[in-house]
């Protein structure tokens, strides 16, 4: 799944894409305005799923590329340092999907992007660790090609560690996503349910446990 990422800052850029192929995108940079306007307008976008867009760009200013993105049929994300109500406002009503202030977390921005690729039918229906394919429109998992009973928790567990696949997240982030924050059960339920998904899938080396926090899911 590609996402344009239009960021003219070298060094946030990187960090962007980083993230992005590590979570299981394809990233395509672009630097500034015009640069995405050509990207665009040459048809290059078909395959585009969303763009993440800086609004103070060189050439062309984010705003003003919304109606290239919007003729290219291709969703929008501003990330941006403008934090002030009017810019926001703006970039909402033009058309964007979100908006997203500078700085932020890694985890928020792909748990945001999830959300705007589903809402606009865009979203992944199937995700491959190894020999692992989880069938997210079918709710069903199968290694080798043999179906995996999981219980529902640990259906949902899988998905969100492997839908924002090496990022770390801690038990207690775990547990208020998937059990809520009412839930007034330990932080040991979280590490039964990865044992439980690691041995019936034989992700040992898959679900890393990282130390004095929680778990992150490689491959």
């Amino acid at each position: 799944m590609k996402i344009l990422v239009i960021e003219d800052d070298a060094a946030i850029s990187e960090l962007i894409c980083m993230n992005l192929e590590a979570a299981g995108y394809n990233a395509l940079p672009v630097f500034d305005g015009l640069q995405a306007e050509d990207v665009l307008e040459k048809g290059d976008c078909r395959d585009i799923a969303l763009a993440l867009v800086d609004v103070m760009l060189p050439g062309k200013d984010g705003f003003a590329l919304m109606e290239n993105l919007q003729k290219a049929h291709v969703p929008v994300i501003y990330l941006t340092a403008k934090d002030d109500v009017v810019s926001k406002v703006h970039g909402l009503k033009a058309g964007a999907e979100d908006y997203i202030v500078k700085p932020f977390e890694v985890l928020e921005l792909l748990v945001r992007m999830e959300k705007v690729l589903q809402r606009t039918g865009r979203g992944r229906e199937k995700i491959q660790i190894q020999d692992v394919v989880i069938d997210l429109k079918e709710h069903s998992v199968t290694k080798n090609g043999m179906r995996v009973n999981l219980k529902p928790m640990e259906y949902e567990l899988l998905v969100t560690l492997a839908k924002s696949r090496n990022v770390a997240f801690s038990r207690e982030e775990l547990l208020n996503r998937l059990w809520g924050t009412d839930y007034v059960g330990e932080t040991r339920t979280v590490d039964v349910h990865i044992g439980q998904l690691r041995k019936k899938l034989d992700f040992h080396e898959v679900i890393r446990t990282i130390s004095k926090t929680g778990y992150r899911l490689e491959g």
